[in-house]
């Protein structure tokens, strides 16, 4: 038998001559107006997405993907009569009528399968002291907190837990509401953070034991078909700032201004893997996730947030699956959107 070998260009031209195949499903990517806009300038967006390149993306291997802009419940009730095999989206809920309308949650009434979790794990994640309470629960640990509001604590006796303290929103993300008044020491820091938190986030203080330790974002990608969770943690690492702390706050984001780098360390690999994916279960997530650790200064894990709508850009979570899984954000999408469908044959 001749045997001949098999050239690049001669791929090539057997690529131009046969069809790609497309697999024959029906995917809708859904936004809102202003669907650019942060998901602390318009809350009902767990993560903003780039819809175009989605698009681009989705086009190259599913037979039908396409945009649609949901502007009035008319629009959402269109939606599930053409009953599509998968909804690609970052919204949490629609304005309607002086009321809040959840896709996901809508989504589960008619058998529509969608990327991530239902509303009942985001609204676990979404106030981190309850996330923090439920993990509580299951023994996994977490910094001490209590929640606060101007006026509430009137003298340094009356706080609960011991300084140096950490001081953040009580909800939302990306780190908004976090700068280098973050860690307070004393009472006068800690009244005027609080009350700085009210005053420009319009919400409540979740105070925690300040954990000095490094910091860690593990991904979570969980397998539709066998329930296989995969975790894959990253270490940002942020620059001391002038009073010598290491605080990833918002101008740190924003200006990317940390480096992420794969866990080299087995053993503190392991340990990170199994607090995420113990988390991830805990707070009933589903298909992907990032959830936030911290050291202490003994090198003791403890959780911090989870995020079951991480971001579909460049960041944390695509770093997570880039370092540990070495591929591509194509693949990513991928991968994302199989488990969506997956789940559809499923039910």
């Amino acid at each position: 038998m001749l045997l001949k070998k098999i050239h690049t260009q001669d791929i090539a031209e057997v690529d131009a001559i046969l069809p790609i195949i497309k697999i024959e499903k029906t995917i809708e990517i859904i936004i809102v107006p202003n669907s650019r806009l942060t998901n602390n300038e318009q809350a009902n967006i767990g993560f903003v997405i780039d819809e175009e390149k989605i698009l681009r993306i989705l086009t190259e291997r599913y037979q039908n993907v396409s945009i649609t802009e949901i502007n009035c419940e008319e629009n959402l009730e269109e939606l599930v009569k053409r009953k599509p095999d998968l909804v690609f989206s970052g919204v949490k809920y629609f304005f309607f009528e002086n009321r809040n309308v959840w896709l996901n949650e809508y989504l589960d009434k008619f058998g529509i399968s969608y990327i991530a979790s239902g509303k009942e794990s985001l609204d676990n994640e979404f106030d981190k002291s309850v996330a923090k309470i439920i993990l509580q629960k299951e023994k996994i640990k977490t910094a001490d907190f209590f929640i606060t509001n101007p006026g509430e604590h009137l003298t340094e006796k009356s706080i609960p837990i011991d300084f140096p303290l950490f001081i953040k929103p009580l909800t939302g993300g990306d780190s908004i509401g976090i700068d280098e008044n973050s860690i307070v020491f004393n009472f006068k820091s800690y009244t005027e953070k609080v009350l700085d938190i009210k005053q420009n986030q319009n919400s409540s203080s979740l105070v925690e034991t300040y954990l000095a330790g490094n910091e860690y974002s593990v991904g979570i990608l969980e397998n539709s078909f066998n329930g296989i969770i995969t975790a894959m943690p990253i270490e940002i690492i942020v620059e001391k700032n002038l009073n010598g702390h290491r605080i990833l706050d918002f101008d740190v984001k924003r200006n990317d201004n940390e480096r992420v780098i794969f866990v080299n360390d087995a053993k503190i690999f392991n340990k990170l893997s199994k607090m995420a994916i113990d988390s991830f279960r805990a707070l009933g997530g589903k298909s992907l996730s990032r959830i936030d650790i911290k050291m202490d200064n003994l090198g003791v894990p403890h959780f911090i947030e989870a995020n079951f709508m991480p971001g579909l850009s460049e960041g944390y979570f695509y770093k997570s699956c880039q370092l540990n899984l070495g591929i591509s954000y194509e693949e990513m999408i991928y991968i994302i959107t199989n488990n969506g469908l997956i789940s559809v044959t499923k039910k």
